[in-house]
């Protein structure tokens, strides 16, 4: 029995023994993964949805890509007070908990607030958070007016995490507090302290703590009393004794603001970027000492417009979980395309079907065909090669380099509308006798608030492959009465002593301007002053805009209307430049009518349309009158809505319009802008004012009425010849 007992005591330690063995070769086995990527945290801008913490991800911290569609990854309403957050800030905790911290602030509602939100997470997806409402849990700054930019770092000799931050009392100036949270990182367990002094008791805000070589140094943007910018205060101790840096290390003369540091993995280097806010953009610059820092914006990118935020170097293991989580699909960022071909602006990217639509040109060879994505760095592209498009979509794989891939059917078709390249709109469409061409004279859109200055012309043969002829007005340079709103032109070829003249119309500052040239490109040379200044007598409303000219093939005059809120028109004298001013009129189209005159006459009527609505709006239409004279009186006809947004095409704002009839023919087209396909619905006012050219076919039925138009986003074929 003993034997069967020391026998079965010897397997037992030999079994502990193995056990115990195999536990520690395990134990020795497991390595901590390094950091291989990086997660950028940020917000996008002052209106209620950009108030919102942002990810987005790198594979080597230059070229940043956003996550879940530069979407909100925590809804703002759930976790603040005011139902916004700003100025994110990361970071990876001694316990391997992540920390993040925010401003409590939508600024819609103002400037001021008192509140910041702590939130905590395992892995980077699932966060809880807390409210901290300064001015109610701590007595000395119960009348705080704001508390901005919290961020958090480690106290190795409290071992507590301490959260700094600026706070404006009434009366004084911004400054750098700090205060511990406690052990669940809900709230804040001790009164706020100051942590900088500045040297001239000015304003310091967005402060960013990282130690280096057992110094702290503190990045803040301070205002000093001639300049503002970022400096540096080092110390040997996290709480006390920041000195202040002389020079300022930000390397711009923008104003600048969020500053951030993280250092490169592997690498000594560190990356100060900071947010250029007044410019929209931000810059990197590099260092090795946190005293001399480069600009290296060359090597930057990112798929997104971020506020200031801030960067944690992650592993590839989190990077894969926040991909899984939230998911990477390249945007028109990064899918811009090398090809001229490409109707860039209008590239239209469904994410949720992963399917990309690019529009080409008239005369692409779509069965041999290379769109040349032209991707940020750090992404890659199959195939290369060019592809056979003609009869179904192809395939194509982006990938973020080492960490995932997405892939896209990519379709591609021959779309004639818009009918040139860019931002433009009002068109004014001419077929000039001298050269046989087609000439278009559309206001130069995209500009903000429609302060476009030159105009430019564009001609063509067949009515779809258009050749840009350059400005052929620049307000700076050719006009004296006024350098803005160049709007909305008309034009008119005239035999005069046996040459043709060309006589540009146009708005400029609310005044009707016209110009001459003897040529239908231009350039063209303004009379030196506006043709029309004011308002009609008895009219109070609206603006002296939108002018139109027509010549009368039945009494060979000349008429120019105008007006946004009025209708007017007049007789040209013989010289085009000046008016027959007893013949000035007032007309009376409907309630309707908001401006866009445009005239033509067709089989014995004279036809007027003109725009109904605002441009900003996506009802913005056309309707029409017609007329027994250039200045009688006004048929309407019941149903004379003849083009309107179609949503079924994505198509809205369809309006301003001229017409153009094929010489010799009895086939019409009409020339309007609508809003930019496909961004511009989601733009709210900005699409007022980044519109394009369209022009598709014009049909009467056999009592003249116009035929209501189907805007396209095809367009027509072209002329032949």
């Amino acid at each position: 029995m003993k034997q069967i007992k020391s026998a079965f005591l010897i397997i037992s330690v030999s079994l502990i023994l193995v056990l115990f063995s195999s536990c520690s070769s395990t134990k020795k086995t497991v390595v901590k993964e390094n950091n291989s990527a990086y997660l950028f945290v940020y917000f996008t801008g002052n209106a209620k949805t950009d108030e919102a913490i942002r990810f987005a991800i790198s594979n080597n911290g230059y070229n940043f890509y956003a996550l879940n569609g530069n979407q909100p990854v925590i809804a703002s309403e759930t976790i603040s007070t005011t139902g916004g957050v700003r100025d994110p800030h990361i970071l990876r905790g001694a316990d391997g908990t992540f920390y993040m911290t925010v401003t409590d602030l939508q600024t819609t509602n103002g400037w001021e607030n008192q509140a910041i939100v702590l939130l905590k997470s395992a892995d980077l997806v699932n966060w809880t958070s807390s409210k901290v409402d300064v001015s109610k849990v701590f007595e000395n700054f119960k009348d705080v007016k704001r508390v901005w930019a919290p961020q958090t770092i480690y106290d190795t000799k409290a071992k507590k995490y301490m959260v700094y931050f600026s706070m404006l009392q009434p009366g004084g100036t911004d400054i750098v507090y700090y205060a511990y949270a406690n052990k669940d990182f809900t709230a804040l367990e001790t009164a706020p302290q100051q942590l900088f002094y500045s040297p001239i008791n000015r304003s310091c805000i967005d402060a960013d703590i990282i130690e280096k070589d057992g110094k702290f140094h503190l990045f803040m943007k301070t205002e000093d009393e001639k300049d503002k910018g970022i400096k540096v205060a080092v110390s040997d101790k996290l709480t006390s004794g920041y000195v202040l840096q002389e020079r300022y290390v930000d390397q711009t003369n923008e104003s600048v603001e969020g500053s951030g540091v993280f250092k490169l993995n592997n690498s000594d280097t560190y990356i100060l970027m900071y947010d250029m806010y007044r410019k929209g953009k931000y810059q990197f610059t590099s260092s090795t000492d946190l005293k001399n820092f480069k600009v290296i914006d060359e090597n930057v990118s990112m798929d997104f417009h971020p506020r200031h935020g801030t960067v944690l170097p992650i592993t590839k293991t989190e990077a894969d979980a926040l991909i899984a989580k939230f998911g990477w699909t390249p945007n028109e960022e990064i899918l811009k395309t090398k090809s001229e071909a490409v109707k860039q602006n209008n590239v239209i990217i469904d994410a949720e079907n992963k399917k990309i639509l690019l529009p080409v040109k008239n005369g692409t060879d779509l069965t041999h065909f290379n769109p040349e994505f032209k991707t940020n760095a750090g992404v890659l592209v199959s195939p290369s090669a060019p592809q056979d498009f003609s009869k179904e979509a192809v395939k194509y794989d982006f990938e973020l380099e080492g960490l995932t891939k997405a892939s896209y059917d990519v379709e591609v078709a021959v779309r004639n509308n818009p009918a040139l390249a860019g931002y433009y709109a009002d068109p004014e469409i001419l077929y000039s006798n001298k050269d046989k061409r087609f000439h278009l004279y559309p206001t130069s859109d995209g500009f903000d608030s429609w302060s476009g200055y030159y105009f430019k012309s564009f001609s063509s043969a067949n009515l779809v492959d258009w050749t840009d002829d350059g400005v052929i007005l620049d307000f700076k340079k050719d006009v004296s009465w006024t350098d803005k709103n160049a709007w909305a032109p008309a034009a008119a070829e005239k035999k005069i002593d046996g040459k043709y003249k060309y006589f540009f119309y146009y708005t400029g500052e609310a005044k009707i301007g016209v110009a001459v040239s003897d040529n239908p490109e231009g350039p063209f040379t303004d009379i030196g002053k506006p043709l029309i200044a004011t308002k009609p007598n008895g009219i109070t409303r609206g603006q002296v805009i939108d002018p139109d000219v027509f010549n009368d093939p039945v009494s060979g005059k000349s008429y120019l209307y105008w007006g946004n809120g009025f209708m007017v028109g007049a007789e040209l004298n013989d010289d085009m430049v000046s008016l027959k001013e007893n013949t000035l009129t007032v007309l009376k189209p409907d309630g309707t009518f908001r401006e866009g005159t445009e005239v033509f006459y067709r089989k014995g009527k004279y036809y007027f349309l003109w725009s109904q609505d605002d441009t900003r709006s996506e009802n913005y239409r056309v309707r029409y009158a017609t007329s027994d004279s250039p200045l009688g009186n006004f048929t309407i006809p019941k149903n004379n809505l003849i083009l309107a947004k179609d949503p079924s095409l994505g198509i809205y704002g369809t309006g301003h319009n001229s017409v153009i009839q094929i010489p010799g023919t009895d086939e019409w087209y009409i020339v309007y802008h609508r809003f930019t396909i496909p961004k511009g619905i989601t733009m709210g006012r900005a699409a007022g004012f980044n519109r394009e050219v369209c022009i598709d076919r014009l049909y009467f039925d056999e009592e003249g009425n116009i035929i209501a138009v189907k805007p396209t986003l095809e367009g027509i074929q072209p002329l032949k010849k």
